[in-house]
């Protein structure tokens, strides 16, 4: 994937323990270098030939703009606005730079963007606290720093370092997620943790019809309501679950952690999918829409009336999907594999000529193609082996 085509130049450059340029003699040299290396990289992928018939099996008649880009419609792509202006601090690059590796050291678990004064950033080490500005977040604040190995924040034990922070209620409460067993993400509960004294207010634990079960995701019911300061419900997600989980006691009974064992959270409503699934990340728009990432590198989009069948579902590029992201409108979906971001405009024109977003209805068969972002052949390689995309967040837009 990280091979980049310069079709002016015909040329392709590519890394392999170096950095490498293949330079074409001719236009049909070079087009017929790119047909047989994306044919190469369909069958390598899909484990089938790359023939028209396998393409509209993998990708499906709808998606026939994912592999055949010049057929898409991107008038929408063209419509897009540039919103990129703003105030920005002065600060040099290099601090900055130098701020983020500081703040990272330890390795980046989660970033919580808010919507107020301030986002948060979970690594090996605690949490950081950064402000935001219209550009972006920048600048060094307070830091909640876990206790050796990672065991403890604000003085009660954890399994292991929170893999997942989730801002609620007004920005004052974040819940952290924290893996039940080393090298997998799945947890079975969490702990919501007061964040003006860095104090842990209750631990929840996951639990349906009386069995205890585990969740590797978990986010706000809509894009706002993390400003809600009297929200009780989120989403969660398992490999094969998607759910909303309710914090109050259904008996009006507030239980005492010091006394009794974790609160369980009451299963409000979802869905158990059939095995094979593999959610892997969601996230929700400003209306409650909700998407998700798999395994197989699919996006499926879920309108807010439904958590059991997907209005859309668009066709994996080859790589799992790590990290989802949606505006607040729904108008576009941000996916993070380990070497690639995938962007994706969710507009479309129904029959009748009316625009919507694939999360309320089905989108026809001419859509906007997704951009590829990923780093140089050159970037790629001066990053190392181990360097994966993590996380990719749109800026916090109401």
């Amino acid at each position: 994937m990280q091979l980049k085509m310069f079709g002016d130049q015909k040329r392709v450059d590519f890394v392999d323990k170096a950095v490498w340029a293949l330079k074409f003699l001719s236009d049909e040299e070079y087009r017929n270098f790119v047909t047989q290396f994306q044919n190469c990289l369909f069958e390598n992928v899909y484990g089938m030939e790359a023939s028209e018939e396998n393409k509209v099996k993998v990708y499906g008649k709808e998606f026939i703009g994912w592999m055949k880009p010049e057929v898409a419609d991107d008038s929408m792509w063209e419509d897009a606005d540039d919103l990129s202006s703003g105030s920005v601090p002065v600060k040099g690059n290099r601090e900055l730079m130098e701020e983020f590796e500081e703040a990272a050291n330890g390795g980046v678990q989660s970033l919580a963007l808010g919507a107020l004064d301030n986002s948060f950033l979970v690594n090996d080490l605690g949490v950081q606290v950064y402000r935001n500005f219209n550009r972006g977040i920048h600048g060094k604040g307070i830091c909640v720093k876990f206790d050796a190995g990672g065991s403890r924040i604000g003085g009660s034990p954890s399994s292991s370092t929170p893999k997942k922070a989730l801002l609620m209620r007004a920005e004052r409460n974040m819940m952290l997620m924290s893996p039940e067993n080393e090298g997998k993400p799945n947890a079975t509960g969490l702990k919501q943790v007061d964040i003006e004294t860095g104090k842990i207010v209750t631990e929840w634990k996951f639990e349906k019809d009386g069995a205890d079960i585990t969740m590797r995701d978990i986010t706000n019911d809509t894009k706002g309501s993390q400003l809600d300061p009297s929200e009780s419900t989120f989403l969660g997600l398992d490999d094969n679950r998607l759910c909303q989980w309710d914090m109050r006691d259904r008996k009006g009974v507030v239980q005492n952690i010091a006394t009794s064992g974790s609160p369980v959270l009451h299963w409000s409503q979802g869905h158990q999918f059939s095995r094979g699934t593999n959610f892997q990340c969601f996230a929700s728009t400003g209306d409650g829409s909700i998407v998700v990432g798999s395994l197989d590198g699919k996006i499926r989009l879920y309108s807010k009336t439904s958590m059991r069948q997907a209005k859309t579902a668009f066709p994996g590029l080859g790589s799992p999907i790590t990290h989802v992201d949606v505006t607040y409108d729904g108008k576009w979906v941000l996916g993070t594999t380990d070497t690639y971001l995938v962007l994706i405009c969710t507009l479309f024109t129904d029959k009748d000529g009316k625009t919507k977003t694939g999360f309320s209805g089905r989108m026809g068969n001419k859509i906007p193609a997704p951009r590829l972002l990923k780093l140089t052949p050159l970037d790629s390689h001066l990053a190392g082996n181990n360097n994966k995309f993590h996380g990719g967040h749109f800026s916090w837009v109401n």
